[in-house]
């Protein structure tokens, strides 16, 4: 605790970053005995800004501190400045950090000035104060064409919200209009400790309901896609219309499914994502309310621990319209969700559910993070957070990692 004889001062670096800096600065504060209270250093295109918050003796001490900071500045090239911090100033400071904390992620395949202006004026009416800002993607070349652009920023907010619906609402807004997508976390241990991610299967694994496939090849694929358009909108029960659509499958043959199966069109972005879950060891799971026969096929594809979906009845090599056992329906899902999380000892709160449609919703609001992809707008609407602009592997940046993180399974 500092005292009367103590002086808090905070140290302000910039200039061209280059290695020994931090090191050539705290080996004289360690001279002087100083207390490090803060350090915090962003680097931006070589370009460093660093701060460290230091305790120190008054009187003699502090002024050949100073004298000596500003000779080792000079000798390695670098700007700094010295502000005096009160003692009460500072122990607000220590106060705020009892505030509330939040992670906000901004997605997008490239991000503008427009899009971050909106997002952080809607934080601004809300009281929220940004920590810091951490750029989650790799560094985007502005000659060559990335195949498949992406970018991100995370940003770490403290504060009281003034209105958390209201806040939710604003950022829906400018995400559909301005084609961006914002993540909305609380900071707590369980966003750190994240160990079980479960998808739905049909547009989120892979871009396409396979039913209306299988409907298509069956002859009756405009009857059944109306039925499972209402049924993803919510319009209809989810069992009555899976009921419907199974008995229009009436007849199909075997071998179409072993053919449908082998073209499935996996998502973009999920080989990435599930070869980094597995690397972290993350335990993951289909919960779909398509058919086992495709989700056990991925299984394989993408190295997934668990698939819970409904089964084909098959007879004499075909179809015959019926299903086994208990329709796979969105209050299933989340019951699998719990059952999974149990036998893994895993808390609920570090389950993370991913999916589209509204049979997904019972999901998505049961785990620690519920996550609409490319989903239908009511889906989005009661979500905590939504990917729209990226790939599957956007996911991850919803965890935190970099692309560095990413990046090394490759080496």
């Amino acid at each position: 605790m500092a005292t009367e004889d103590k002086e808090i001062i905070l140290l302000k670096v910039s200039g061209q970053d280059k290695p020994g800096v931090t090191a050539g600065l705290t080996s004289i504060l360690a001279n002087y005995d100083a207390i490090v209270l803060d350090i915090g250093q962003a680097d931006i295109h070589d370009t460093l800004s660093l701060g460290i918050l230091f305790e120190i003796q008054s009187g003699s001490t502090s002024g050949p501190v100073l004298k000596d900071l500003l000779f080792k500045a000079y000798e390695l090239g670098i700007n700094v400045k010295f502000i005096p911090i009160t003692i009460p100033d500072y122990e607000n400071w220590v106060k705020a950090q009892r505030k509330q904390r939040y992670i906000i992620n901004v997605l997008g395949e490239t991000l503008t000035a427009v899009q971050l202006a909106a997002v952080t004026k809607i934080m601004s009416d809300q009281k929220l104060n940004i920590d810091s800002i951490i750029r989650l993607t790799g560094r985007v070349s502005v000659v060559e064409k990335e195949e498949y652009p992406r970018s991100c920023v995370q940003l770490s907010v403290t504060g009281n919200i003034v209105d958390k619906s209201k806040m939710t609402a604003s950022f829906m807004e400018i995400s559909g209009r301005l084609d961006v997508d914002i993540s909305f976390q609380e900071d707590n241990m369980y966003r750190r400790n994240r160990r079980l991610v479960c998808f739905d299967m049909d547009s989120t694994l892979i871009q396409t309901e396979v039913i209306d496939e299988l409907a298509e090849l069956n002859g009756v694929g405009e009857q059944v896609r109306a039925i499972t358009e209402s049924a993803m909108n919510g319009e209809i029960d989810f069992n009555e219309s899976f009921k419907q659509r199974m008995a229009l499958l009436e007849g199909l043959s075997e071998e179409v499914l072993q053919k449908v199966a082998e073209n499935l069109p996996i998502t973009k972005g999920a080989h990435r994502l599930m070869k980094a879950l597995k690397y972290y060891g993350y335990k993951t799971a289909i919960l779909s309310g398509g058919f086992t026969y495709f989700g056990e096929y991925l299984q394989k594809e993408l190295g997934i621990d668990y698939v819970h979906a409904n089964q084909l009845e098959i007879k004499n090599g075909v179809l015959t319209g019926k299903y086994l056992g208990e329709i796979v329906d969105g209050a299933k899902k989340a019951e699998y969700l719990k059952a999974i999380a149990e036998k893994e000892g895993i808390h609920i709160n570090q389950t993370i559910a991913v999916g589209d449609g509204a049979n997904d919703l019972p999901m998505l609001n049961l785990a620690g993070l519920g996550i609409a992809f490319h989903a239908k707008p009511k889906v989005k609407e009661n979500a905590e957070s939504s990917i729209s602009s990226l790939g599957l592997d956007g996911v991850l940046y919803l965890l935190g990692y970099h692309d560095r993180h990413i990046d090394m399974m490759e080496e």
